[in-house]
């Protein structure tokens, strides 16, 4: 047995969690925002519309955003952007190590529900 928790930030809405977080992590490691959509199997404009609903509730720019041109364009985290970004995994990662050991205390041990025997089928026993 496992379990599974995904730490997600709401205000009004939902608008960070690990789907943001790893967009985040791919432009940092890609230097473009299409790239990174491209490495999670996401199209350019769902992740722009992620990105922006981010911004939008948490108030400053998570990416710093050059257009296009002959050279292309290019995505770089803000120093907010980044910040906020070493804050959420941290917090993931105490949800995580706290969760760990919530469930060992509580699951430890547990196999299920014992085994609960069926009556045989054909018994002459009667009532």
């Amino acid at each position: 047995m496992d379990y599974q928790i995904r730490v997600k930030l709401k205000q009004e809405q939902i608008f960070f969690g690990p789907g943001v977080a790893r967009l985040l992590r791919g432009i940092e490691h890609t230097g473009s925002l299409q790239a990174a959509a491209a490495e999670m199997g996401m199209s350019y404009s769902k992740a722009w519309r992620i990105l922006h609903t981010a911004e939008r509730e948490l108030g400053f720019l998570l990416v710093h955003r050059r257009a296009g041109g002959n050279g292309g364009g290019s995505s770089q985290m803000t120093d907010q952007g980044q910040a906020f970004l070493e804050r959420y995994e941290r917090f993931e990662r105490e949800v995580n190590a706290v969760a760990e050991r919530l469930f060992a205390d509580c699951f430890d041990g547990f196999s299920g529900p014992p085994d609960l025997k069926k009556p045989e089928t054909g018994s002459t026993d009667s009532p």
